[in-house]
């Protein structure tokens, strides 16, 4: 029996590169994995490293990221309650593809004329 080779002609939800691709989409989404790379991260902390981030779309993407079950958030009891964002075992996942898109910009960087 040959290799047989699966085409799609339309974007699928279970393409493999359509699930990764969707899982770094959305503005601000790979800065803010790249911060949690280094561990968990109060919101506030998150703010102070991205100051052009407003806090509403800061917001927006953490509740995206925490949804697609790449991020957790967790409280601590008390006053005032600290909330705490981390990656889960599948956002750490992401940490080579993201390498790697780093890589690959700087490379075409290099390569396109205008740089």
């Amino acid at each position: 029996m040959g290799h047989q080779t699966v085409t799609w002609d339309r974007p699928s939800a279970d393409c493999p590169v359509e699930v990764a691709l969707a899982a770094i989409s959305g503005r601000w989404a790979t800065l803010v994995l790249r911060d949690l790379m280094h561990g968990p991260r109060s919101f506030s902390a998150l703010r102070a490293g991205l100051p052009s981030l407003s806090a509403k779309v800061l917001t927006e993407r953490l509740e995206s990221l925490v949804a697609q079950g790449l991020v957790s958030c967790s409280r601590s009891p008390g006053f005032p309650v600290r909330t705490s964002y981390a990656l889960t075992s599948a956002g750490l996942l992401l940490r080579p593809l993201l390498v790697e898109l780093y890589r690959t910009g700087e490379a075409l960087l290099g390569e396109l004329p205008d740089h």
